[in-house]
């Protein structure tokens, strides 16, 4: 399951997200979102707990819970939408393009 945490502190490391979410069974990943341009955290990340049943556990568990002086936000992540927003695609298109002389 992918679970989605946020409402981190910046300075939350992987290392402590795995070892936070680790006590409730496998952890297969844990990933903070930084930003591309700083480095830094932007706050929140993903962990993928390959056991459905440890993993709610871990939501239920650490939900609202503090790290690092923050209630994190704790919950089952939702499919990453498609990005582009129509459906099928497509970019904008201009207006006009013909020659006013």
């Amino acid at each position: 399951m992918n679970i989605y945490v946020g409402n981190l502190a910046y300075s939350v490391t992987q290392d402590e997200l795995r070892e936070a979410f680790g006590a409730y069974g496998e952890v297969e990943s844990a990933n903070l979102i930084m930003d591309k341009f700083t480095g830094e955290s932007k706050g929140f990340g993903f962990v993928e707990m390959p056991n459905n049943s440890e993993a709610d556990a871990a939501i239920k568990a650490l939900n609202e819970q503090p790290m690092k002086g923050r209630p994190i936000r704790v919950n089952q992540a939702k499919p990453r939408a498609e990005r582009g927003g129509r459906p099928g695609g497509g970019g904008g298109g201009g207006a006009g393009g013909g020659r006013r002389w």
